[in-house]
């Protein structure tokens, strides 16, 4: 059973999250306020709170954010949708528009120390970079969210619409008990919201331009566990099937399967944005990418040198996990594959999974759910996408907002399902050397990245949301 413990502070605040990986410097020196200098010190603190999912402890990062409303005299609230697996949110009253949601997971994925150059957990900060578990994916972000918040809450200006501060638990696990509990429990947090911001866009340099890639939707996980079930026995007497050898067999013919390629509206529009900055070979495919899915030649050459732009094209299917025997000379009766597949986001869910089940064509391996997800698209269009654009071309060289799809995903769809517009927003810009740290080795953030980041986020929060 779950339960519930609701903790109370003295007004109300919001965070914005802002998507995974994204600043680029900005263009001139400027002043920053103390809560931007203090954004370091701030992760390092956070960095150093053990939120590793399993098993998510996430009440802890809770009631961290806890103690910075306190000193604020903002009013929260914190919610557990399971002993330890806490919730926290807060919100600014405005005006009648739609209101604004800034949303961070406080979970984060485990770290082998083995590998790290500093501690997982040190938050240390050296070398002109905070370090840790957590800084690029999500955390940074997370205090990025509250010292924006901050500063809306502490300028005293009138607001025109709510906002909404939300970090959740269970992101990295699939969000069942942070924002997916908190939609279905809770939906009093989103009501009369509008629009909301969390990770999954990013943003890079080309060419001397200064690209926003606005994330839009989102591939649709559908993973799947396959059972394969025959006579056990010894090994030294193979039969002529077992349980392994279907499952095997199953799987080879859907590693080999190519599912057709086809273009959603969203795909088309990021190919067409990214055609400009590609080489001789490639502009005129992403130029009309609908045509282009037709040479098999290109979508083979894509894959080998973009795969995740190649997998935008089409569902996929990545076998991952494979368990058989306990033991070697025994012949189990039961062997599983797993499967994470990804849909493109207008598919329909049961007519893919019958697709899965005439490939493996075997009536004794039996297909389960293991998770899905809602499909849905947020417009590249609307108030806050418009603003989006005006500032950073305001304040960067030559910037574009691009809209894209992402082919992993976040928690923006259990809002895009509510009719909230969710976008991922990168806004600080990540060498590729340190984007390996995203669930991977040092992962770290750059500690002027962080203050101009959360500059940035803080003037877009505040001129989206006051008067």
């Amino acid at each position: 059973m779950r339960r519930v413990v609701l903790m109370k502070g003295a007004v109300c605040g919001i965070v914005w999250a802002i998507g995974l990986l994204a600043f680029i410097p900005v263009q001139a020196a400027e002043s920053v306020s103390p809560l931007v200098a203090q954004a370091p010190e701030l992760l390092a603190r956070y960095l150093r709170i053990d939120t590793v999912n399993p098993p998510g402890n996430e009440t802890r990062g809770a009631q961290f954010f806890a103690q910075q409303f306190e000193a604020a005299g903002i009013e929260y609230e914190i919610a557990e949708s399971a002993p330890g697996r806490g919730n926290i949110w807060a919100r600014l009253k405005g005006g009648r528009k739609p209101a604004l949601v800034l949303l961070n997971h406080i979970d984060v994925v485990p770290a082998d120390e083995r590998f790290w150059d500093v501690p997982p957990l040190s938050g240390a900060i050296q070398d002109g970079y905070v370090w840790g578990r957590g800084a690029l994916d999500m955390k940074g972000t997370g205090i990025m969210q509250l010292q924006a918040f901050l500063a809306v809450a502490a300028s005293g200006k009138k607001l025109k619409r709510d906002l909404v501060f939300v970090a959740t638990a269970d992101e990295e696990a699939g969000g069942a008990f942070g924002a997916g509990w908190l939609a279905k429990n809770r939906p009093d947090i989103f009501k009369g919201a509008g629009y909301l911001l969390n990770e999954g866009g990013y943003s890079t340099q080309l060419n001397g331009d200064t690209l926003f890639l606005l994330e839009v939707t989102q591939k649709v996980p559908v993973w799947l566990r396959l059972t394969a079930v025959d006579e056990p026995g010894h090994g030294s007497s193979p039969t002529t099937t077992t349980s392994v050898t279907r499952l095997l067999r199953a799987g080879a013919r859907l590693a080999d399967t190519q599912f057709p390629a086809r273009v959603v509206p969203a795909v088309a529009k990021l190919f067409a944005g990214l055609a400009p900055y590609q080489s001789d070979e490639f502009r005129p495919y992403y130029e009309d990418i609908e045509k282009a899915i037709a040479d098999d030649a290109f979508l083979r050459r894509l894959q080998a040198v973009n795969p995740s732009q190649h997998a935008l094209l089409r569902n996929t299917c990545s076998l991952t996990t494979l368990q058989g025997s306990s033991k070697i000379n025994v012949i189990p009766p039961e062997a599983v594959l797993e499967l994470d597949c990804r849909m493109l986001p207008d598919q329909d869910e049961a007519a893919f999974v019958e697709q899965i089940r005439t490939i493996v064509n075997d009536a004794n391996i039996r297909i389960e759910k293991i998770m899905s997800l809602s499909p849905a698209v947020s417009p590249a269009s609307g108030e806050l996408y418009e603003l989006v654009e005006q500032l950073v071309g305001e304040r960067y060289t030559n910037a574009k907002v691009i809209p894209s799809v992402s082919t992993g995903f976040t928690d923006s769809h259990f809002f895009r399902a509510l009719g909230i517009r969710s976008y991922g927003l990168g806004l600080y810009q990540v060498p590729r050397s340190d984007a390996r740290g995203v669930h991977g080795n040092n992962e770290r953030i750059g500690v002027k990245n962080l203050q101009q980041a959360t500059q940035t986020l803080t003037e877009l929060v505040q001129r989206f949301t006051t008067r």
